[in-house]
């Protein structure tokens, strides 16, 4: 359908604009009729969050996401203008969107006065709708409301016209989604002036008391323990945020598994083909599992979906340096590769310091360790490798290296009697490098279970009984 150019020819074409909150109710509405998901890409929250989402969005309430940082409150947030129509008539130039029905800003009126019918439209995708800003100490009126603009003035305006006014983030999202980021950390100044705007529609700048019906929802994002510490946030504009929804973490490690995999770029690999193993996968979010449990990292500060993500990379890129080294065609990631992890984890967690100093790489060592011990348990039984520790008892020793080829790994599973169908409880036997990585993997899970000795040699590892 053509887009109307004027207002007249808004007018005649039948157009009803909706309050924002009606706008996303009405496709909220239509989504579930149709059983179209409303967050796509938002993993695990299908019995939690997203229930609690729709009920506010079909009620027209102002939103809170409480949550440890990683917990895709902002990626959430950011969906919701999915909810917005694909385009929305404003006044053309008008910086606060107004509506070409109902125009609010003084200057939006007087032309619509002077121009009647003639007044131009322009129309606004969803992402020109929604406003974001990360609260710091420093965020002022200014930058969220308004200030007077000395530009305007040197035009020749004078200081009592409404028009002088530079309007800020919150109005020029106006008939939109507005989200504050960490909201408790807005000074208690901001924070009265958000509930000036949310409840009496009207803002103060520089002396000019405005009266402002700007259509907005607002959503904001804070940790649990900042939104409930009293002094942070103001009761009446807590008492504004109609609904508070609690985030969390993957609570399987198949849907850690399953974001890891759902963020990680597409990249060039220049012909060579990426596989990595399931239980490499699992003990990559496994890591991340036993850091949420583990009593001397701040777990008031989180451990972000972000390490699972990050570690994935790390992993996957130590392994494609050895196959661009070694003139490989397959990039298979394996236990040799987990050291790459230590860098991407240590720089997420934080320490709790209790006692004596920890050494975070020390302590990601531990957790490493952990974490292959589990899925190894999940995967494989000791007393079937009986005849894998019985070739080491008679003398024989195996060295692994993240830098060795991996069809040098074959003569070993040649040799070492019950080696092969081990490796087939993995998977099925595809290639070299898979045969490479499932080897390191039940070598690796028998030195853990005290069945074998392991020493390191610079970047290589010996097994020995």
């Amino acid at each position: 359908m053509q887009r109307a150019g004027t207002l007249g020819e808004l007018k005649r074409s039948g157009y009803q604009v909706l309050p924002v909150r009606e706008e996303m109710r009405r496709n909220l509405l239509a989504r579930l009729a149709s059983g179209e998901r409303i967050l796509p890409g938002i993993i695990g929250f299908d019995e939690t969050v997203l229930p609690e989402i729709e009920n506010a969005i079909l009620a027209g309430h102002h939103i809170v996401f409480l949550g440890e940082r990683g917990q895709a409150k902002s990626r959430i947030i950011r969906g919701l203008t999915a909810l917005l129509d694909a385009a929305t008539p404003v006044v053309q130039g008008c910086a606060i969107n107004d509506n070409p029905l109902a125009p609010i800003c003084r200057e939006c009126q007087r032309r619509a006065t002077e121009l009647g019918d003639a007044l131009p439209i322009a129309w606004i995708s969803p992402d020109a709708r929604y406003g974001e800003k990360l609260a710091t100490p420093d965020v002022s009126i200014a930058d969220l409301i308004g200030e007077i603009d000395p530009i305007k003035v040197a035009e020749g305006r004078y200081l009592a016209d409404e028009e002088t006014i530079h309007y800020g983030l919150i109005p020029r999202t106006n008939r939109g989604i507005f989200a504050i980021n960490e909201l408790p950390d807005l000074t208690e100044k901001l924070q009265v002036g958000l509930f000036n705007l949310m409840e009496e529609k009207d803002v103060q700048i520089k002396g000019h008391k405005i009266r402002l019906p700007l259509d907005i929802v607002f959503v904001a994002s804070a940790n649990p323990d900042d939104y409930t510490s009293r002094g942070r946030i103001i009761t009446p504009l807590k008492d504004r945020f109609d609904v508070q929804i609690r985030t969390h973490y993957p609570r399987t490690l198949q849907d850690e598994i399953t974001i890891m995999e759902h963020e990680l770029p597409t990249l060039e690999r220049f012909e060579r083909t990426l596989r990595v193993p399931d239980f490499m996968q699992e003990i990559v979010a496994q890591l991340t599992f036993e850091a949420r449990a583990c009593p001397e990292i701040n777990q008031t500060s989180g451990v972000s979906v972000r390490v699972t993500i990050n570690n994935y990379e790390s992993l996957i890129s130590n392994a494609e340096k050895r196959a661009v080294r070694l003139g490989e065609r397959e990039i298979v990631p394996r236990i040799s590769d987990l050291h790459a992890l230590i860098a991407s984890t240590a720089g997420k967690i934080e320490l709790d310091y209790t006692g004596e100093e920890k050494k975070s790489d020390e302590l990601i060592d531990r957790l490493l360790n952990r974490a292959v011990l589990k899925v190894f348990d999940r995967r494989l039984r000791i007393e079937e490798l009986k005849t894998v520790v019985d070739y080491f008892g008679k003398g024989w020793g195996v060295e692994v290296s993240d830098m060795l080829r991996a069809d040098e790994y074959l003569d070993g599973v040649s040799a070492i009697a019950g080696l092969r169908e081990a490796i087939r409880t993995l998977g099925a036997i595809e290639s070299p490098g898979f045969i490479a990585a499932a080897t390191e993997f039940i070598l690796e899970g028998l030195h853990l279970h005290q069945k074998l000795n392991k020493d390191r040699e610079g970047g290589r590892y010996r097994f020995r009984a």
